[in-house]
């Protein structure tokens, strides 16, 4: 699922920019997977349409581009899409409430984005079940075998849900993700990062037993205490069999500034995994290729296929940010 940029979202002046991105990332995609893409601008998604599926026929790809047109405030397609869960042999799509990280921007449009696919039929026979939580897909990561991962920074942030705390938010993931346990993160920063620490921009599973994290080797550098204490928390945590997590390092990057000097929030964990192949942002910087083999290295039988999310980060999100996954047979291409 990709959310397209267009001129009434904060990319306007830097859609000649992003957008080869978005189109990037869409054609890698579409070797493996279809692609649903929704945009607000109809003349524009029936362009990207016809450009897409023409590309897809033409190098005979397996994917194919289902087409939506949908209002939206922003681009962010992991944090308003819908969160999959399989549930007695078949899907649902939860439809958590989005408020843009605890109202930093507007968000209306967002939040209504899974209603309007669903009306327009997108989702099939898949019921699209609302669920009265805030929650952003890039805030949790899951192992697929019950755990989930998450920063206690952002899911007890009081600006998402006031009236509840640990203790009630661990009853509702388990009750509407099936959660058995929940690991939190009590350290970990990203400068730029507008999200209050989600986790797929710090640590990720790469299997159920395996996590690989943001290392900052620079003791001069200002995220270095923050990481290293993130560190020793994931080197604390077991799996529900009690042994030890496996742990890999991914590189740390030199700083990237934008325009006014600020620092943007550029890392490797923002990394997709989609069918037969992993999709890993770069940004032009020495780290790059130590990044690649890592992950080439973790997951030896998948493609790994760079992308440059430089531009993504000047709105401070990355290739992961701006994704979302939906299990096969939801959409009919």
């Amino acid at each position: 699922m990709l959310t397209w940029p267009h001129p009434g979202t904060d990319w306007s002046d830097v859609l000649a920019d992003v957008e080869p991105v978005f189109l990037e990332i869409a054609k890698a995609v579409l070797r493996f997977e279809h692609v649903l893409l929704s945009c607000e601008h109809v003349v524009r998604l029936q362009e990207l349409e016809r450009e897409l599926n023409h590309f897809a026929r033409e190098q005979g790809l397996p994917g194919r581009v289902v087409a939506v047109p949908a209002p939206a405030n922003d681009t962010w397609a992991r944090d308003h899409g819908p969160i999959a869960v399989a549930r007695d042999g078949s899907h649902e799509l939860l439809d958590f409430r989005f408020n843009a990280w605890g109202g930093k921007f507007p968000w209306e449009k967002d939040n209504a984005l899974n209603s309007h696919l669903s009306n327009f039929g997108s989702f099939g026979k898949t019921p699209l079940v609302p669920v009265d939580f805030v929650l952003e897909g890039g805030s949790i990561e899951s192992d697929g075998k019950g755990t989930l991962l998450t920063t206690s920074e952002c899911l007890l942030t009081p600006s998402r849900n006031p009236a509840m705390d640990r203790g009630g938010i661990e009853h509702l993931l388990s009750e509407t993700l099936g959660a058995e346990r929940i690991l939190w993160l009590n350290h970990g920063y990203l400068a730029g990062d507008d999200t209050d620490s989600h986790i797929d921009t710090l640590a990720r599973f790469c299997d159920h037993d395996h996590i690989c994290y943001v290392a900052c080797p620079d003791v001069g550098d200002e995220h270095y205490s923050a990481l290293a204490a993130m560190e020793e928390e994931l080197q604390q945590f077991h799996q529900a069999d009690g042994q030890p997590y496996r742990l890999t390092p991914l590189p740390w990057p030199d700083a990237i500034h934008d325009d006014d000097g600020e620092r943007l929030p550029a890392t490797y964990a923002n990394f997709l995994i989609i069918n037969g192949a992993v999709l890993v942002p770069v940004y032009g910087v020495p780290q790059d290729d130590e990044a690649l083999a890592t992950l080439g290295g973790i997951f030896p039988d998948r493609e790994i296929i760079p992308v440059n999310c430089r531009p993504l980060i000047r709105q401070h999100g990355s290739l992961h940010c701006v994704t979302m996954q939906i299990p096969a047979g939801v959409v009919t291409a």
